[in-house]
């Protein structure tokens, strides 16, 4: 008969975790990294800047990133296409002035709404319709949109800030529902309405496969072109949105409102998660990534930090995103 091993033996012998297992708790971290970090971030601010966690500091940095929070949803679908879109910035000034000038020419809110949403989805459909069709470069395409529509901004406005005479316009940037700034409230709808086009909707599908692979989704029957044009246009409708709620907020339109906005936009949806490599989005993470942003700058604020220094932390989270990106894209090949 074989004698029997020691208990000791056994428990050596037995196996090491298996592959899956070790991928699970990778998944798990990965899944679970950036909420802990925002958690602990805020836990941190609060206990040690004075009145960050108090209602108004709190109703503040919502109001302050709900336009970011809006073309974020928007350029995440972008992002997770492979495509992405510098022309936002110029898009969001150009329609707050657009707005501002139709209104007073003709007395209608709606009217100057209308126009500038129009203006948008015109724009980011033209850069859909250069990028998938002519073939030419997101970043060329995207660049020379945005110096374009910054130059219209600025002759539609002959230079000048266009104020709104109609009162009632400010209420779009500025009323309060349930304690709540409207801005915060559509911020929220964008989140949820781009959720459910990421997660439920054959579009959503369409676009992770083509940033996953674009020539597997075109051999898989997906309208590759289309999707692309659809998904510029409606970043130019969501920019336009966000340029008009600005005006409202700040009281006119203004040639050059939301410089580098772009840049914190694409921050916000890096640090949340989605790949520059395209195929991975989540809305949560970018909701995350939005805050985060936020968050950092509001404490920098109340800090008093200068504002060159502010430029340094933003590029350092930036940079610091786009190198956990690929990282992540690394392991994945492996």
């Amino acid at each position: 008969m074989t004698p029997l091993q020691p208990a000791s033996e056994n428990h050596a012998s037995m196996p090491p975790p298996t592959r899956p297992d070790r991928m699970a708790k990778l998944q798990w971290l990965e899944d679970f990294s950036l909420p802990l970090i925002f958690a602990l971030l805020f836990i941190l601010l609060s206990l040690s800047v004075d009145y960050f966690f108090s209602w108004q500091n709190m109703m503040g940095l919502a109001l302050s990133v709900s336009q970011i929070g809006m073309v974020a949803c928007s350029m995440m679908f972008c992002l997770a296409s492979r495509d992405f879109d510098l022309s936002v910035g110029s898009i969001v000034a150009f329609a707050g002035v657009l707005c501002a000038t139709v209104i007073n020419a003709s007395g209608s809110i709606t009217l100057g709404i209308a126009a500038s949403l129009c203006a948008g989805a015109l724009i980011g459909g033209l850069n859909g319709v250069v990028i998938a069709k002519l073939r030419v470069n997101a970043l060329i395409t995207t660049l020379a949109s945005m110096e374009i529509v910054r130059g219209l901004a600025f002759i539609t406005s002959d230079g000048q800030a266009v104020g709104v005479a109609d009162m009632a316009f400010f209420e779009l940037g500025n009323a309060i529902w349930l304690g709540v700034p409207l801005p915060v409230w559509i911020a929220i709808l964008c989140f949820i309405l781009f959720a459910v086009l990421l997660n439920k909707t054959v579009y959503g599908r369409n676009t992770l496969a083509i940033g996953g692979n674009p020539e597997a989704a075109r051999l898989a029957g997906v309208q590759v072109n289309a999707t692309r044009i659809t998904i510029f246009l409606i970043q130019g409708v969501i920019a336009a949105l966000a340029g008009i709620i600005l005006a409202a907020r700040i009281t006119s339109g203004q040639p050059n409102a939301a410089q580098g906005f772009e840049l914190n936009v694409i921050s916000a949806c890096v640090l949340g998660g989605v790949s520059l490599m395209g195929g991975r989005a989540t809305v949560s993470g970018v909701l995350v990534g939005v805050l985060i942003m936020g968050t950092v700058q509001n404490a920098m604020n109340l800090l008093n930090i200068d504002t060159f220094y502010q430029y340094l932390v933003r590029g350092g989270i930036l940079l610091t995103a786009v190198l956990a990106d690929q990282l992540k894209h690394r392991h994945g090949d492996r």
